[in-house]
């Protein structure tokens, strides 16, 4: 998809809880939203695309742009979500807790007293796992939390999460506030519509995160309240999902 000018940057803006500069027009606010129930209604919609506005770093609308509703019309489901950023978090964490058992643990070396004769409990060391210094039993190994899920599921997550974050731009009044956390997604590191510039104007505002595009995911959108990406970003996004997925 491309817009309706080529001038570059651009920012597709997908909310309008956002700071004065970036405030989208008030008429996609009157908009309704899209059912998000299994009905044959969310059936019909999810075939619907959706035209957003292209603001440039100035806030003047430049353009247009359509957005196709078999990628931003799909039914929101919490379940998907749920599923997706539960992958994410798992592959993610270190699983580098561990605990010695009595054959890590020094001393011990030794029978601490005889087998018999002094009316005592019967020991072999003191290391054991009763015993205070002693190992940790059944205690937590290095291991990987990475499970698996399916690259449907995985896919469909993603739309979800952009379908929620348009349907949050649709329905969402201006606030008040003056800071909200904002992810921001361009090409690339180094591309043209974003790129060291971007970021380095944005390094000491600790509310800004900025991704390229192969860095997208679900758990970074649903954990920010404003989406913004620029036109080539979403070009590519729209161009991977709308891809056959490789078995």
């Amino acid at each position: 998809m491309q817009s309706s000018t080529g001038q570059a940057p651009l920012f597709a803006a997908h909310n309008s809880d956002v700071a004065q500069c970036w405030a989208p027009s008030r008429a996609f606010a009157a908009q309704p939203a899209r059912p998000q129930t299994g009905t044959q209604a969310s059936a019909e919609a999810a075939t619907t695309d959706s035209t957003v506005p292209v603001y440039n770093l100035d806030n003047q609308e430049v353009g247009q742009y359509t957005l196709p509703g078999t990628i931003f019309g799909v039914p929101i489901r919490r379940d998907i979500l749920h599923r997706v950023v539960r992958w994410q978090l798992a592959r993610r964490q270190q699983g580098t807790h561990k605990t010695k058992t009595r054959a890590e643990v020094s001393g011990g070396g030794r029978k601490p007293r005889p087998q018999k004769g002094q009316g005592k409990a019967r020991i072999g060391t003191i290391r054991a796992g009763q015993m205070r210094g002693g190992g940790v039993i059944h205690g937590p190994v290095v291991r990987s939390h990475e499970h698996s899920l399916n690259r449907k599921v995985r896919r469909l997550g993603m739309k979800c999460a952009l379908a929620r974050a348009l349907d949050d731009h649709l329905n969402v009044l201006l606030s008040s506030a003056p800071r909200r956390s904002v992810l921001m997604v361009d090409s690339g590191k180094e591309s043209s519509d974003g790129g060291s510039s971007l970021r380095r104007a944005a390094a000491n505002l600790p509310w800004v995160d900025i991704i390229p595009q192969e860095g997208l995911n679900v758990y970074s959108i649903l954990q920010r309240d404003q989406l913004f990406l620029t036109t080539s970003a979403l070009d590519k996004v729209i161009h991977q999902l709308s891809q056959p997925i490789k078995r």
